[in-house]
């Protein structure tokens, strides 16, 4: 008999058990804090309307919240399939998985979104280091750590290959810069910044070294 098994398990799940639980009063609260703003959109989006619901930041973050869920049904069902074939790390892999997609789209698609003269307005870029960063206010410089922060935080635990600061910081700027020059290129009366591109990376970065004790190490 393994002692060490019987002894080990239940903090195990009770330790699971507390960071789920922390997790759905955390997602509670922000939603509790952002009711108003998550009402706005709210009628547009379940009528089904495109405009007024996936055309704004506060839609896109009211379906986020919505979804989850179904994210989390999601991290389940592809577990259960790796646990029956014997796939081993498998609720680690799962997790990886769903939380970089989901966690990361919904951020892509807020700052993929056309301004008024899109199409119109010829694209701007802003190339000099941290001028931007004191237009941002709190609110931009917050959202734009998260935009990758999902990405850095899950991609180590899935990829043994990105287990690494220098990798991350690269896998951050890289998708970084491919949004940025996406906005000049398909003209969305947005400036591409450097700083957007520095925040980004930041953010990243800062999530992975969060996630660093559950970095996948082997292939």
């Amino acid at each position: 008999m393994n002692h060490n098994a019987t002894v080990s398990a239940p903090p195990r799940r009770t330790r699971t058990i507390v960071l789920l639980s922390l997790a759905v009063l955390g997602v509670a609260a922000v939603m509790f804090g952002l009711r108003r703003m998550l009402w706005m959109p709210a009628p547009n989006c379940l009528a089904g309307r495109w405009h007024g619901c996936v055309d704004t930041d506060n839609g896109v973050v009211l379906l986020t919240l919505v979804g989850l869920p179904l994210a989390a049904l999601a991290v389940w069902v592809l577990a259960s399939l790796r646990r029956a074939a014997g796939v081993t790390s498998a609720w680690r892999a799962s997790l990886a998985e769903v939380g970089m997609v989901y966690g990361t789209v919904p951020f892509v698609w807020i700052t993929m979104m056309p301004g008024p003269g899109a199409g119109i307005v010829p694209g701007r870029v802003s190339l000099v280091p941290l001028r931007d960063l004191a237009t941002m206010g709190l609110l931009g410089i917050v959202g734009n750590l998260l935009v990758f922060a999902a990405l850095g935080f899950f991609a180590p635990m899935r990829f043994a290959a990105l287990a690494s600061v220098p990798r991350i910081l690269a896998l951050g700027a890289g998708c970084s810069i491919l949004v940025e020059t996406a906005q000049y290129v398909l003209q969305l009366d947005r400036v591409s910044s450097v700083d957007d591109v520095l925040v980004n990376t930041a953010g990243a970065v800062l999530a992975g070294l969060a996630s660093r004790r559950w970095w996948r190490t082997t292939a």
